[in-house]
């Protein structure tokens, strides 16, 4: 059975003579999470409104249930979208704001207001109908905008940044409360941020995005692990980039390390980049086996909590290593072997 329930497919938008999308091809399963991550200018945001009908793309199709949806005025498609700006009506109640869209619709107003109540009580705000939007803070002024949206019942679910206003731990907070919700409801969600912390503890795949076309697709953890380019890997977490030549008989040497790895080309590459995080290096005294080793010196500690990101100078690199503050102090300026697994490289072809 085929669920896919958004199909985007070799869309391009240009602004001008600004490209803000290239041949971006995307699917949504029914009931999944997806996050569009990217930095600023990448294209994320034109394609939610691609998808929305707030903007056009010059060609290209956007499906919804197999339904053709490309010229479908906003108002027509299966979907409802949170903006960055909740956008609330000040003078309405919270239960009047929510119920604006079933009004419009043509809905009775005692269905109207019934369906209102319901979606607040989805969100946890049930018991405040009656307040105005400035009484309420901002992660209550944001669980309203939830409900405006989810009042009409949509297949999808278009999020627009909508936590980048609140404070950290309530941001946070709202991050778990979304996903549950949104477990619950089973319906799909696509959420545009530029936070990677964000995409990773919500999203079951997250798309990335640069330039104007997509980088990659896959879950955290994919994502994380097996960076499809340089750019993934360096927008996802911190990482350490390895240069690498061929060393014969299907084998790289890392400028980095005592072992060749293995590797077997796909498309002919010439320059081979391999990506070690910081987290898979070891810094010691002494060699230990099993470990390809580098010599170094210790140029900076930074302490951050339980954690320590340490830089050290290998010949004319600078590597950042992670470990937990309860190991041995090390200091600017100390000797230390570097030792990392070699299935830990992650190698990029350029």
């Amino acid at each position: 059975m085929n669920n896919i329930l958004l199909s985007v497919q070799k869309i391009n938008k240009s602004f001008g003579h600004s490209k803000a999308l290239t041949d971006v091809s995307i699917d949504v399963r029914c009931g999944e999470f997806v996050a569009m991550l990217g930095p600023s200018g990448c294209g994320k945001t034109t394609l939610l409104r691609c998808i929305s009908g707030f903007v056009t793309p010059d060609n290209g199709t956007i499906s919804i249930g197999g339904v053709d949806i490309t010229r479908v005025a906003p108002n027509r498609r299966p979907l409802n979208t949170v903006f960055q700006n909740y956008a609330l009506f000040p003078h309405m109640t919270v239960l009047e704001n929510v119920s604006y869209g079933p009004r419009r619709a043509g809905t009775p107003k005692a269905e109207a207001r019934e369906r209102a109540a319901e979606a607040l009580a989805m969100v946890g705000l049930g018991e405040h109908g009656e307040r105005l939007p400035a009484q309420m803070s901002g992660g209550q002024q944001q669980r309203v905008a939830l409900a405006r949206a989810l009042v009409n019942r949509p297949k999808l679910l278009l999020l627009d940044e909508p936590l980048s206003a609140l404070d950290l731990k309530l941001r946070k907070r709202m991050q778990i409360e979304l996903k549950q919700l949104q477990e619950k409801l089973g319906i799909a969600f696509v959420f545009v941020t530029h936070d990677q912390e964000e995409a990773m503890a919500m999203a079951d795949r997250i798309i990335v995005m640069s330039g104007g076309h997509v980088e990659q697709i896959g879950s955290g953890n994919e994502i994380y692990r097996k960076p499809a380019t340089r750019f993934v890997a360096d927008f996802i977490g911190d990482a350490n980039f390895v240069s690498c030549t061929p060393a014969g008989n299907g084998t790289l040497r890392p400028s980095l390390g005592s072992e060749v790895i293995e590797h077997v080309q796909t498309r002919g590459a010439e320059r081979f980049t391999a990506i070690l995080r910081p987290e898979h290096i070891s810094l010691m005294r002494e060699e230990a086996p099993g470990m390809s080793m580098s010599a170094g010196v210790v140029e900076d500690v930074i302490d951050i909590g339980m954690l320590s990101t340490v830089l050290v100078r290998v010949g004319e690199q600078i590597v950042t290593c992670r470990r937990i503050n309860d190991q041995a102090t090390l200091t600017r300026g100390d000797a230390v072997k570097l030792g990392f697994r070699p299935r830990d490289l992650h190698v990029v072809e350029e």
